[in-house]
């Protein structure tokens, strides 16, 4: 397995792309590449419906997928509000890739069975596939999507990312073969000699302390150890020091532990959700998910420093258990990180190279980010999903 990533700010397309590409031949050492994912920034709009035919010429015999982004991340870097072509090429010897062109009114429903969603995907559960997604935002339903793999594929791996860069149906992108499409969604199933390992940073640190829900209704909790949510926010904030209350007033979320079985939860146990009301009379809170009575839950702040420390601590616990570093990665992070989180490019490319190496690393910048924590596949926002890729027999 031998992996590639180039970038290029060019503002002429094809410019851009032959530039890419032969940052791509030169890492690549002559192996051929089977996979090619790219991400094009919306200034490359009217160019969008001919990047197929032009990646086909400067990468033949590799499967494209991709789609536009609001911002592109290649060969390491980050481009943001500028013009960005993202190219990244992977040799797989051994791999089987099944590309996907999925239409949103032949989806499955949410109670269906897993076989309806193996025939509405193609791909035999037997294969052991993993999945990466790029949904378009305005015409696909991604949670659907995730929701229907993790019943069909148990113990399989789903990421990506949802398009970006466009602000209106058909205004974004998507690419998987000789096809551009402006609707549905696209991917690929990757089966046979390959491991695929996640780091799902979600940015936030929790304040306060664990909580059982003790009432509640579909997304509402109605009571948090016996209590209003109301009025346990409400001796919450009283508690917190003078700039956690600041935060708190626009970047408070709520965190669902996912793996229960702990007297004390860390980084990564927590599935992050907004919150999406309160009811003064009540006291209730409804947060962007379901919730289960006797969950336990915790509150959380999000601000530059804290998502900074809780991708460093995941990137340093991931070296430290695995040792050596993948051949390749892939990232899809939010919009509202990068530069404009963090105030400069780079931001989370320079601490995945710090403790990856100089790994091959491209993705681009969602409208929704798309990656497990643990065992459970959700489409996320403000997080940074890393697809780390590994010949599987390694």
């Amino acid at each position: 397995m031998k992996w590639a990533s180039a970038a290029s700010d060019d503002g002429d397309l094809r410019q851009a792309i032959t530039r890419a590409a032969s940052g791509l031949r030169a890492q690549l050492g002559g192996c051929q590449p089977d996979l090619l994912v790219a991400f094009v920034s919306p200034h490359h709009a009217e160019a969008f419906d001919r990047v197929p035919a032009l990646l086909a010429d400067a990468v033949p015999g590799a499967l494209l997928l991709g789609c536009s982004g609001g911002g592109v991340i290649g060969g390491g870097h980050e481009i943001e509000q500028r013009p960005g072509l993202s190219l990244t090429a992977a040799f797989l010897p051994g791999v089987t890739i099944t590309p996907l062109r999925l239409a949103n009114d032949a989806l499955p429903n949410a109670a269906a069975e897993p076989g309806a969603w193996t025939r509405y995907l193609g791909v035999d559960p037997a294969s052991a596939p993993h999945f990466v997604l790029l949904p378009d935002p305005f015409s696909f339903d991604a949670e659907g999507l995730v929701r229907g793999i993790d019943g069909a594929y148990p113990g399989r791996t789903t990421v990506g990312g949802i398009a970006s860069g466009g602000r209106e149906s058909g205004s974004n992108v998507l690419f998987v073969g000789e096809h551009a499409q402006r609707e549905g969604a696209v991917g690929v199933a990757l089966s046979g000699n390959l491991a695929l390992d996640t780091i799902v940073a979600q940015g936030c640190r929790p304040i306060g302390d664990p909580m059982f829900v003790t009432a509640c209704e579909r997304n509402v909790i109605r009571a948090l150890d016996g209590r209003p949510p109301l009025t346990v926010l409400e001796e919450l904030h009283d508690r917190l020091e003078p700039r956690d209350r600041q935060l708190a007033r626009h970047s408070l979320f709520l965190g669902i532990v996912m793996k229960e079985d702990r007297e004390q939860y860390r980084q990564g146990d927590f599935l992050i959700r907004n919150l999406l009301g309160i009811d003064q009379s009540s006291g209730a809170l409804a947060i962007g998910a379901l919730v289960d009575p006797n969950a336990v839950v915790q509150f959380h702040l999000r601000d530059a420093d804290t998502s900074s420390q809780d991708l460093e601590a995941l990137l340093k616990r991931h070296r430290e258990a695995e040792g050596a570093s993948p051949p390749g990665a892939l990232l899809f992070s939010c919009l509202g990180r990068g530069q404009f989180l963090y105030g400069r490019a780079d931001h989370d490319t320079d601490l995945f190279r710090r403790y990856m190496g100089d790994v091959p690393l491209g993705g681009f910048f969602c409208n929704g980010e798309i990656g497990p924590v643990h065992g459970s596949t959700f489409l996320h926002g403000y997080t940074s999903s890393f697809a780390l890729f590994r010949s599987r027999d390694s």
